[in-house]
């Protein structure tokens, strides 16, 4: 092979729990002048994905639980955005049951498939293919800020679902409470500039003292304040997985740490406030 033909030499990650498969889908691959590397699992992947540079990524969709493919072409995505990639799945229904992911893979392989015909539809995608657009990347913390009206209505939706939290009748302003400051709060400690993770620590929260005792006077139960904080974790992570696109990887676990830091915060001074609120006043 010459130098010129070895530089038009696509390295491809090929991804299936099955052997077979992946055996025969790597000798066609590797005759067809492709570099390939295999992987047996999502484990596997996501190391090779973090370790080496990829032009295409062949992923089953299932290995063995369903959508594990997914988890492969989104940390793909993320990490190689240019990178090619495609979603093999024995579903024949998948083009319109699956059509949202097309959003994150470039082209869905329904099995069986001519094993053949696998090199040339990547020659053809790789030709077809234009760079990535560059999403512009944040912080957590900007993302919360800009997304707090999202968050308590999501939050909303959740608690009025929760069997634990509608048994009082309140109206959506009274069910809320002092939420919308909460995250503002939570996303303004994330998005201190030039705090070190270790020294951003939780301080103290008016908002969380007074939407305890607002709490107490609303009739709720500490097991109803505990669940209400739980739906808001996740629903600030589901605001996360929605903006993955725009999220600085870099700076995620920490970010991760301080909210569940934040918000445990809040919860324990709701709670201490709650408790007084709850004590009489000593007689004169």
């Amino acid at each position: 092979m010459t130098l010129i033909e070895r530089s038009n030499v696509h390295k491809v990650l090929l991804v299936d729990d099955d052997a077979a498969v992946r055996d025969m889908m790597y000798e066609t691959l590797k005759r067809k002048g492709f570099e390939v590397v295999t992987a047996a699992t999502v484990a596997e992947a996501l190391r090779r994905i973090a370790a080496e540079s990829f032009d295409v990524l062949i992923t089953d969709l299932h290995m063995p639980n369903p959508g594990d493919g997914f988890t492969v072409v989104t940390a793909m995505r993320h990490s190689q955005p240019n990178a090619l990639t495609l979603l093999v799945s024995g579903y024949p229904d998948v083009q319109s049951a699956m059509a949202a992911i097309l959003l994150e893979a470039d082209e869905i392989i329904v099995k069986p498939f001519e094993v053949g015909r696998l090199a040339e539809l990547v020659r053809e995608k790789m030709l077809d293919r234009k760079p990535a657009a560059r999403a512009c990347k944040e912080r957590v913390g900007v993302i919360l800020q800009r997304c707090v009206a999202s968050i308590v209505e999501a939050w909303l939706a959740r608690a009025k679902q929760s069997s634990e939290l509608n048994c009082l009748a309140l109206c959506d302003e009274e069910r809320t409470g002092h939420l919308p400051k909460l995250v503002e709060d939570l996303a303004l400690r994330l998005s201190a500039a030039g705090v070190k993770a270790t020294e951003n620590k939780a301080g103290d929260s008016p908002s969380a003292a007074a939407h305890g005792k607002l709490r107490y006077l609303q009739g709720y139960t500490p097991a109803m304040l505990v669940h209400e904080s739980r739906i808001l974790q996740v629903t600030i992570f589901e605001t996360l997985q929605t903006n993955l696109n725009h999220l600085d990887f870099s700076l995620l676990l920490p970010d991760v740490m301080t909210i569940a830091d934040e918000v445990d915060s809040q919860l324990t001074q709701s709670m201490d406030s709650y408790m007084k609120a709850t004590q009489k006043p000593a007689a004169a």
